[in-house]
């Protein structure tokens, strides 16, 4: 096949790799939902599914399961350009909607559950990043979970969000809202998630 047929597969081929899961070879899977692509390639859990345009009414849903109490950390990465006064969905913005749900395959109950957010991995994101948990209040009752009764935001020298009383056993699952904002849209940066267990 040649001239504008052969044109016509290769962008069909390019648009359909683009908009399907990732696997490597190591089990390392990346998926796009969005304006942005989500990684499990620092370990710990896995990435089940991606889905949703990112706006406020229909967020990025990722469903993942962790198998370990230990933190494991999500890698987010811009996958269309940065443009913040941009449509979200279309352009990376730096206004992320996200739902995480995650199935607790640790072996553990979860008695508490933690994000961080971080610019570079290993270190504490602060107020110079322009990366927080919606730390302006640009929109409200976005922080909700179906587990955990009460929240708490830190914002200084961290970003971290903290779900509690509440309790997932294992094999069950449960579901975390929020909103990431990023005033200086990066090209990457880090989701770190840690359940807390009861102390032996």
């Amino acid at each position: 096949m040649t001239g504008p047929g052969l044109r016509c597969v290769q962008v069909c081929a390019a648009l359909l790799a683009a908009s399907c899961p990732r696997a490597e070879a190591d089990g390392i899977r990346m998926v796009q939902a969005g304006a942005y692509s989500f990684s499990d390639e620092l370990g710990g859990f896995r990435i089940l599914s991606a889905k949703g345009a990112g706006t406020r009414d229909d967020p990025i849903v990722i469903t993942e399961e962790l198998e370990t109490a230990d933190p494991v950390t999500l890698t987010i990465r811009a996958a269309r350009p940065i443009q913040p006064f941009g449509t979200s969905g279309d352009y990376t913005t730096g206004f992320l909607p996200l739902k995480i749900v995650a199935l607790n395959n640790s072996g553990d109950a979860w008695i508490e559950f933690e994000f961080e957010l971080q610019s570079i991995m290993n270190r504490p994101s602060d107020y110079g990043d322009g990366l927080s948990f919606d730390q302006a209040e640009r929109e409200s009752g976005m922080i909700k979970s179906d587990s955990f009764a009460e929240f708490k935001r830190d914002f200084e020298p961290y970003d971290r969000l903290l779900f509690r009383k509440g309790k997932v056993d294992p094999l069950e699952t449960a579901s975390f809202s929020f909103l990431v904002t990023d005033f200086s849209p990066k090209d990457r940066f880090y989701l770190v998630e840690e359940p807390h267990i009861p102390s032996s």
